[in-house]
């Protein structure tokens, strides 16, 4: 039993803000390219010893005790992982958890995602940056966008209770690409949320030549009759809008928006089983250590004194990225 479902504290940071959701990184990997993030490639930084299996288990099942519901497996990208059907299982398995997320790219989704979700996968993201397939190869380096579709039509057909879709807002013909996800969620039961482009330490001239406010997106949305909704406690930062016309939704992240960080209700663990506190904040709490038989007390010690050091927000504002290079590194 988890100290929430007990009636204990939980884990809450000194802003009373509570924690009830886990972004693990499993690899900081990635095969697309996209402009954003990795417009050269991934490139290997040092020995690749991204977290097992087993620490995945004994790490997540020292979250759950500590009250978190919800994991989500990113990365880079987590199904470069050949294990990653046996990590999805060994999260689903863990007391406490009822919501197994994952994101992905989307690659092999067609070939995969039935195994994984008997495996246990609940919820699942796609990033899927543009529509048209033109722009998408554009952007994401590849002319994948059918195969991508067609994996999350596979998706669906497995009954997964959620799938949202993910695409970067961008400048360059933001409306028409508005256009294009609402026609797609119209008759699919999908959330397509667009998310603000944020500033990291390796993409500072992308971002000013790219970067456009959420509320363009809000204008938008409320000239076309979509209204919001209200947020799901263990839910992501998306505000979701829905349509009377729609079956899908659509959704916006838009870190730059005043009080963004007001409602954090998630923690990130690095694939190198690091605590991050805030994902454009600088330096890490190393967990890892903490992951060998009867460590269990001192793991949970150490996660809640890490959170008495959180800060109250992000400095994006005043262009301090924190030490973050590039999204691949956590997944965003």
């Amino acid at each position: 039993m988890t100290e929430a479902a007990a009636g204990g504290p939980g884990l809450a940071d000194a802003f009373g803000r509570r924690f009830r959701y886990l972004r693990l990184s499993v690899t900081e990997v990635c095969n697309f390219r996209c402009t954003y993030c990795l417009p050269d490639g991934y490139r290997k930084l040092g020995p690749a010893r991204f977290l097992t299996v087993e620490e995945v288990r004994r790490l997540v099942a020292a979250f759950a005790r500590l009250g978190i519901g919800k994991v989500r497996l990113t990365g880079g990208e987590p199904t470069v992982r050949r294990d990653i059907e046996a990590l999805i299982a060994g999260v689903a398995a863990t007391p406490g958890i009822g919501k197994v997320a994952l994101t992905t790219n989307g690659w092999n989704l067609r070939r995969h995602v039935a195994a994984w979700r008997a495996a246990g996968l609940t919820h699942l993201n796609v990033s899927v940056d543009d529509l048209d397939r033109a722009r998408f190869a554009a952007i994401t380096g590849g002319d994948r966008l059918p195969a991508v579709l067609a994996g999350i039509d596979a998706a669906l057909d497995t009954g997964m209770p959620a799938v949202k879709l993910n695409s970067v807002l961008l400048a360059d013909r933001a409306e028409p690409s508005f256009e294009r996800f609402a026609a797609f969620v119209r008759d699919r039961p999908i959330t397509a949320r667009f998310i603000e482009l944020m500033r990291t330490a390796d993409n500072a001239a992308y971002f000013a030549a790219n970067h456009v406010p959420g509320d363009r997106l809000r204008v938008w949305l409320d000239a076309q009759g979509w209204t919001p909704l209200p947020r799901l406690p263990d839910g992501g930062p998306a505000t979701d809008y829905a349509h009377p016309d729609h079956r899908g939704r659509i959704g916006l992240i838009a870190p730059y928006a005043s009080g963004f960080c007001d409602g954090c209700n998630r923690l990130r663990v690095t694939a190198r089983g690091r605590l991050r506190l805030c994902l454009f904040g600088s330096g890490d709490i190393d967990l890892r250590r903490f992951l060998a038989d009867g460590q269990e007390a001192a793991l949970a010690a150490r996660i809640r004194l890490a959170l008495t050091g959180k800060a109250a927000g992000h400095r994006l504002h005043q262009g301090d990225t924190g030490d973050l290079r590039q999204l691949a590194q956590l997944g965003g």
